[in-house]
């Protein structure tokens, strides 16, 4: 008996336009970049993941990098079955004699239509999945920050990825009101790469804007301890000859402010649809904050002046998702929110 259990494998996974995160045995064994690097010619996987990730904007005719889910879905079908196939091979590195029947629990934005689900099944099953469940994002954060979802009480998450932003009201374990919006990480890492180019007239490829986001990015100008200024280094855009310069986290803060606003915007739409109870124990216990997103630096200040409601950042918020998605696959029977 032993012997089937062995078979039968279960993993749950935060597929994200981001980052991937596989848990297994509730312990997290992958969390690496969505992003595949693949040959030209013969469609073969070179890399997937941070090798992948080392390979972006660096390569050559017959080699491509390919992120293979664009605002929280997949955008490229045949990419995102390599990526998913390549990293459960991460999982099973000692096992390479034996394809277990695998069950999957995979985290999904919550305004994935009918063909979007679809996409990620099909690929989840094609990369070896026998039993795929799905769950929302924001209700997979909601479980892995360690909310109640099932008592009678309301709860908000804002769920911040590299794609989209889920923001959802949940009670009696259901989504209330939600609203995803596709304007998230990627949307800030392209602000900044265009402000580069106008605002200083220097070229800068997305990893290294993910790197000024990182070091120097804020949701608001003034900050208790801001950070140092950050030194970019790229070619003029006319002459092409190397500048240096450094950039400060309030010209970060105005190039993304636009793109905060639309947040801003989505929840304070979905706070006026909240039914009146609900909206009381929202402002008792407050918003919480989860995804990648959640790290801008004076984000929960801006959302909290915006709305007058307490908002938290919760503690590791980039694996949220990815361990409510874990105690989901524990508890598959009972929930019954899980899309099957």
């Amino acid at each position: 008996m032993a012997f089937f259990s062995f078979l039968q494998q279960e993993i749950a996974m935060d597929l994200g336009t981001a980052n991937t995160i596989i848990i297994h045995n509730d312990k997290i064994v992958v969390d690496e970049p969505s992003i595949v690097a693949i040959e030209e010619k013969t469609g073969k996987l070179v890399a997937v993941g941070h090798k992948a990730r080392q390979m972006q904007g660096k390569t050559h005719e017959g080699l491509r990098t390919i992120r293979p889910l664009r605002d929280g879905v997949i955008a490229d079908f045949n990419a995102a079955e390599l990526m998913i196939r390549g990293m459960i091979k991460m999982v099973n590195k000692n096992r390479n004699w034996i394809n277990p029947s695998l069950k999957m629990v995979i985290g999904v934005p919550s305004g994935s239509t009918e063909v979007e689900l679809r996409a990620v099944r099909d690929s989840s099953e094609h990369a070896g999945g026998r039993e795929v469940y799905m769950i929302y994002e924001p209700m997979a954060a909601a479980i892995g920050i360690g909310m109640d979802v099932e008592a009678p009480q309301g709860n908000m998450v804002v769920d911040i990825g590299g794609g989209t932003t889920e923001i959802a009201v949940i009670s009696l374990g259901g989504t209330v009101e939600k609203e995803s919006v596709r304007t998230a990480g990627d949307d800030f890492t392209n602000d900044i790469m265009e402000y580069m180019r106008r605002q200083h007239n220097i070229r800068v490829g997305e990893r290294t804007a993910e790197s000024i986001k990182i070091n120097v990015g804020a949701a608001i100008p003034e900050l208790d301890n801001p950070p140092a200024e950050f030194i970019v280094r790229g070619p003029h855009q006319m002459t092409a000859l190397p500048l240096e310069i450094p950039v400060s986290h309030q010209e970060i803060a105005h190039c993304i402010d636009r793109s905060i606003s639309k947040i801003e915007q989505a929840l304070m739409s979905v706070l006026e649809k909240t039914p009146p109870e609900l909206y009381a124990d929202i402002y008792n216990k407050g918003i919480f904050l989860t995804g990648g997103g959640a790290l801008l630096r004076g984000l929960d200040k801006r959302l909290s002046d915006k709305t007058n409601i307490p908002v938290h950042v919760s503690e590791d918020p980039l694996h949220a998702v990815a361990r409510g998605t874990g105690i989901a696959l524990k508890n598959v029977d009972k929930f019954q929110f899980l899309l099957r």
